[in-house]
């Protein structure tokens, strides 16, 4: 009579007594409810790690990022802006955009400037 012994993650020791055949299955069984534990696992990690990276594409530090990359050298508008961010991927209306930028400008990070009739945005 074949033996085995098996380990939980949650300290759980389970004896499993039969045939060869029956203890063989048993274990092919548990290893694959284990390694379906482990992907559902990585997945979990996989979509929180997403969902934090998402968080972090927030509209002002995108703009920021456009400023780093010296995109504000010369005075821009919002639809210049609106235009870049479409370019990288990130699709924000000019409605929006100007609520982000005026929290740009109050917080000192960018300037503005009204040129012929309507605000510009600058270092």
């Amino acid at each position: 009579m074949a033996k085995a012994i098996i380990k939980s993650k949650s300290g759980a020791v389970i004896r499993i007594e039969g045939t060869e055949k029956e203890v063989s299955n048993i274990l092919a069984v548990f290893e694959r409810a284990a390694a379906v534990g482990h992907a559902k696992e990585v997945m979990a990690k996989t979509q929180t790690a997403n969902k934090e990276q998402k968080k972090r594409a927030a509209a002002s530090d995108l703009v920021i990022d456009l400023k780093e990359d010296g995109f504000f050298d010369k005075r821009k508008g919002l639809a210049e802006i609106s235009k870049a961010l479409e370019e990288k991927g990130y699709i924000y209306p000019v409605t929006t955009l100007s609520g982000v930028m005026l929290g740009l400008v109050q917080k000192r990070l960018l300037g503005r400037r009204k040129v012929e009739g309507r605000w510009v945005y600058g270092k």
